[in-house]
């Protein structure tokens, strides 16, 4: 398939380059400096890629930075993808669009109503979920409206090397390493005790590929393990992973003004439409993440010397 992706250049679009290269696909990268919320360069660069599929990954994707702006994140996550759908029914019709939404658009789940499915009603709790939804909703009336050949993929907590440490697992990851060369004593932590469904990136992108093929217009996928863990637990693994008796401490700065107790998926859907199961182990990506961390220490520390 001959795919363009937008986004290419942050921690997804790598991964998702390298797997369809190895499966032999055409890989067409949106220019670095292509910005979503221009619709004419938007529709140019899809235009000149003659896409078969076009995955739809560039985005604001921190949660706290849509706290700080949320016009912005609106702007690039809603209006974004407006263009990105515009320029695909004008320039490239035929072309399936795999439109990348997130799992923070279920919002606060009951425990009663876990695992959420695709049909779990849209809860937006923070700018960045709000937007999310926004753009699936787009994407949805893109499809009824406009025949658009549309799949939105609602991937869960996913991590893996090269994620910047404004995430939760990088960030754990790099205070640790930093911590066995500094002397540190403490890793400063947001709440804990919330759960997550946490998946390694290398099995996300996967995931977008098989929906590529096999995905249904305009259906949603979850992509998701269907079994969450407390961040408590995974800073656990990181420590002994690492060796490590650091001391946990509550960082208030860390505290999200709303954080959602536990978001655990259903991935019946996205299994029956494509086999897709996920095969890393949650020890084995936090160990990559870690060596990752410890490779970029010790650049830092040479580059220093």
């Amino acid at each position: 398939m001959r795919a363009f992706l937008t986004g290419g250049q942050g921690f997804v679009g790598p991964w998702l380059c390298r797997h369809l290269a190895a499966q032999g696909d055409d890989v067409v990268l949106a220019d670095p400096l292509l910005d979503v919320t221009d619709g004419p360069a938007v529709h140019h660069a899809i235009k000149a890629a003659r896409p078969e599929v076009v995955y739809h990954l560039a985005a604001q994707s921190s949660v706290s930075s849509s706290w700080e702006d949320p016009a912005a994140t609106f702007s690039v996550n809603v209006l974004g993808s407006l263009h990105v759908l515009d320029a695909v029914h004008a320039c490239a019709p035929g072309a399936r669009v795999v439109l990348v939404s997130s799992v923070e658009i279920y919002g606060p789940v009951q425990p009663d109503d876990l695992p959420v499915t695709e049909v779990s009603p849209f809860r937006p709790a923070t700018p960045y979920a709000a937007s999310k939804a926004a753009a699936e909703m787009a994407a949805l009336q893109a499809h009824i409206g406009r025949g658009l050949d549309v799949v939105r993929a609602r991937p869960f907590t996913h991590t893996g090397p090269g994620q910047t440490p404004r995430f939760f697992v990088p960030s754990m990851a790099r205070q640790i390493v930093e911590a066995s060369r500094t002397g540190a004593t403490e890793l400063r932590t947001g709440n804990l005790q919330v759960a997550r469904d946490i998946l390694d990136v290398r099995d996300v992108v996967r995931a977008y590929r098989l929906l590529a093929e096999r995905g249904a217009p305009g259906e949603a996928y979850n992509i998701c393990s269907g079994r969450s863990v407390t961040l408590a637990e995974v800073v656990r693994l990181l420590l002994a992973l690492a060796g490590s008796d650091l001391k946990v401490v509550t960082d208030p700065a860390r505290v999200r003004p709303v954080d959602l107790p536990d978001l655990r998926g259903d991935p019946s859907r996205l299994h029956d439409a494509t086999g897709w199961e996920p095969e890393f182990a949650l020890e084995e990506t936090l160990a990559d993440v870690l060596a990752y961390w410890r490779a970029q220490d010790s650049e830092t520390e040479a580059a220093a010397s």
